[in-house]
């Protein structure tokens, strides 16, 4: 069930409406109640993959209650183990089973040695990526001790399949999400207002930014070949505007939903594109994945400890593992690999924690400086985003050498005025706001009602009059 469907429209009311009838009855009542309706969301697409949730939940609940009753070292990191398999396994079947064996192929071709492969046809499960890696939290925060397990299935089955964050985030902690579903919730009209607020901001990142880009970033990245590179240049700043748009769009509507029934999810993007170096830009960049990574993966490894080599082995590590998190693709390991080059000076240079605040944070406009760093930023994200979008590293090399030659100088496919329009609104809106947790949360907060819901309804007016055509939300596929 997308977010910006009629479906959801139909859904979210009804279930918002019933979850605040049962504050009456016990919390379970609650918690009952987001588990069917998260089984029902995502059954929505394919009820089939239920099962991989539910086979998922038992595994991991079962884990944690096991492991809280054991003191034998060896037995509990046997069964931390097992979470792990159980979790990357699944991971590794369904994401990545045909790229390991294509691959295995390509490599025995290469020495001549022809080879018939088995291949399967497999659906990749939405959102599989993003449950996992949250239970996975889950199991290695109770092995460590940071985190009592629960010993109610209801609670944690909610945890793992909460429909706001369910198929595309934020990967949540179970030390922040899990004690969120022992606590009795009220209903808080500001709470509520400010969710339905970030609702509105996310489906116009979404439908306006990402879906009326989507339609031009197919058509350059599908005929690169005959393009000029003016439009090339185009084409990638496009789609960093589509993948933001529609990524970040995709967490705002999930934490305002989560909001209307009480909880708080974690921010997951921090205004990226005004970052001054690539360190910033990962720490404002999907922030919950970064994080576990950086926690689950990047410490336990020695983090910045150790001597230099030891460092940016970890960092290539980190990065590479990302690229391959997002898919089963060279591209998208190659573009973890760049994102590792980018951030390695700042690394050797000890400055990749220099810009820790948001930029201009005491003034309205940025020094020319750090306008230069941003923008500096922002073309070698574009640069990188190329890998990201291309179906195979040959494409994103050729976009790239196209792009560099004296066509760059020619007018570039043209696009509908309002298209600009909007991007323009669009990065002052975000610049206005870049102090907030989103765009337009304090925006008339201080003026008259009138002139509030008059912003308001302007926004979906154009929602409305002109949203792009439909596509599905990117990060789906991971």
């Amino acid at each position: 069930m997308l977010f910006n469907s009629i479906d959801f429209a139909i859904f979210l009311p009804i279930v918002f409406a019933l979850y605040w009838l049962l504050t009456r009855y016990p919390l379970r009542a609650q918690n009952s109640l987001l588990v069917i309706a998260s089984y029902v969301f995502y059954g929505w697409w394919d009820w089939r993959f239920l099962s991989l949730i539910l086979f998922s939940t038992v595994v991991d609940y079962c884990i944690g209650v096991y492991l809280n009753k054991l003191s034998d070292d060896r037995k509990r990191k046997y069964l931390l183990w097992t979470s792990i398999g159980v979790n990357i396994g699944l991971l590794m079947f369904f994401k990545y089973f045909n790229f390991f064996v294509d691959n295995f192929v390509t490599a025995f071709t290469f020495f001549g040695a022809a080879i018939k492969p088995t291949s399967l046809n497999i659906i990749l499960p939405v959102g599989i990526s993003f449950y996992t890696f949250q239970t996975l939290s889950y199991t290695i925060d109770v092995y460590k001790r940071k985190l009592e397990p629960t010993h109610d299935f209801i609670q944690f089955s909610a945890f793992v399949s909460f429909f706001p964050q369910l198929v595309a985030g934020p990967i949540e902690r179970a030390t922040s999400l899990l004690p969120q579903f022992t606590m009795k919730r009220k209903f808080d009209k500001i709470q509520a207002a400010d969710g339905m607020r970030q609702i509105l901001w996310g489906l116009f990142k979404k439908i306006i930014v990402a879906d009326n880009c989507a339609k031009y970033v197919n058509v350059i990245f599908e005929n690169y070949e005959t393009m000029s590179g003016s439009s090339l240049m185009l084409g990638a700043v496009l789609f960093a505007f589509q993948i933001y748009g529609d990524f970040s769009g995709y967490s705002d509507i999930g934490i305002g939903t989560a909001r209307l029934f009480g909880f708080n999810l974690m921010q997951n993007f921090a205004f990226p594109y005004f970052s001054r170096d690539i360190a910033e830009f990962w720490r404002r960049w999907h922030i919950s994945l970064s994080t576990w990574f950086r926690d689950y993966v990047y410490i336990p490894l020695g983090g910045s400890k150790g001597s230099i080599l030891f460092q940016i082995r970890n960092v290539f590590v980190i990065f590479l593992v990302s690229g391959f998190w997002h898919g089963a693709n060279w591209t998208f390991i190659v573009w973890g690999a760049i994102n590792a080059l980018l951030f390695l000076p700042l690394l050797i240079g000890k400055r990749n924690r220099v810009h820790k605040d948001i930029v201009a944070k005491d003034s309205s406009l940025p020094s020319f400086f750090d306008f230069v760093k941003i923008l500096m930023t922002f073309i070698l994200t574009c640069i990188a985003w190329v890998f990201f979008r291309s179906d195979t590293i040959s494409d994103a090399y050729h976009y790239l050498a196209k792009l560099i030659n004296i066509s760059a100088f020619d007018y570039p496919i043209e696009l509908q005025t309002y298209v600009y329009v909007f991007l323009v609104f669009f990065v002052i809106m975000e610049w206005l706001g870049r102090r907030q947790q989103y765009a337009i949360e304090k925006t008339l907060i201080n003026y008259p009602r009138f002139f509030r819901w008059s912003f308001y309804y302007a926004i979906t007016m154009i929602i409305f009059l002109y949203g792009g055509e439909t596509q599905n939300f990117i990060y789906f596929q991971f």
